[in-house]
């Protein structure tokens, strides 16, 4: 059911610039846009003590629940296997060590090569590649294929989006919140499937967008394959509550039609300053109306 059709306009579009900026990722389809409303559907909830985001990517909503104590302990999963090394490093490894090479790293093209082209078992160097191919490419894909940035921001090329220090930094404060974050590399449908029964957990969804016409997780995402209806069918037998963002598209409104779900139309704009708009999809989206006087 598609609420307050004619309210779209009256919901704010968030000053991206005014969330803070957490994940060492640019993300294809990242969600800083979506913390005011994340952190008003948590408040919106009685005390939450788990907090799941399955298909976790660059985990802005992992770290702002983290960060902003939203909630006693978060879960993250995140099933492609280069992401995966950049968490096992940073939660559950020697993510100093990481922020260390980050920081000592000169951004320049014979450097870049020769760091992206050298093979090791070391799951740190693993990690430092990916982050350095995410922050090199158009976009932040790490998808086979990308290119890289040429000219980027002021004719600056590859360092346009090479921030050592920053980068650094947002490792090192992930560190400590080490104690409240569990990240595994798994399926997302599997993490679902094994929690969905927790009366007291909160699950956010974004999965690839791949559900509608224009099948952008093809280009953005190495894993982008899934099943829509089954996750659909999953969030139907949640316990406790969710929360997704999809692609406006039909298919998916139709989706979530078939499962009495409730839909919201987001404002926002792309990467390009465009204006365009988001889907919220859960079973009660009431809280939307409160927090935001929408009539």
């Amino acid at each position: 059911m598609s609420l307050w059709a004619d309210s779209v306009a009256s919901l704010p579009v968030v000053n991206v610039a005014s969330v803070p900026q957490r994940s060492p990722f640019r993300y294809p389809g990242g969600k800083t846009w979506l913390i005011p409303y994340l952190r008003a559907w948590i408040q919106s909830q009685k005390r939450v003590q788990n907090f799941f985001e399955p298909f976790a990517g660059g985990a802005i909503a992992s770290l702002t629940v983290a960060a902003e104590n939203l909630a006693d302990h978060v879960t993250m999963s995140e099933i492609d296997e280069h992401v995966a090394s950049v968490w096992k490093v940073v939660l559950h490894g020697d993510g100093k060590r990481l922020a260390q090479k980050i920081a000592d790293f000169t951004m320049e093209e014979m450097a870049l090569d020769k760091t992206l082209a050298s093979e090791s078992n070391d799951l740190v160097e693993t990690a430092f590649q990916t982050i350095l191919r995410n922050r090199v490419n158009h976009g932040g894909i790490l998808a086979f294929g990308a290119g890289r940035i040429r000219n980027g921001e002021s004719g600056k090329g590859l360092k346009s989006r090479w921030y050592p220090q920053t980068l650094s930094r947002r490792i090192l404060d992930i560190i400590e919140l080490r104690e409240k974050i569990t990240f595994f590399q798994e399926d997302g449908f599997n993490v679902i499937r094994k929690n969905l029964h927790q009366p007291d957990a909160l699950f956010f969804l974004d999965p690839p967008y791949t559900a509608g016409n224009k099948k952008a997780g093809s280009r953005l995402y190495t894993h982008f394959e899934i099943n829509h209806l089954q996750l659909f069918s999953l969030a139907s037998q949640i316990k406790g509550d969710f929360l997704m963002t999809y692609e406006n598209a039909p298919a998916v409104k139709d989706l979530a039609a078939q499962f009495n779900f409730e839909t919201l139309e987001i404002p926002m704009r792309n990467t390009r300053n465009a204006p365009m708009t988001e889907l919220l999809i859960s079973s009660n989206l009431a809280w939307v109306s409160k927090t935001f006087s929408l009539s």
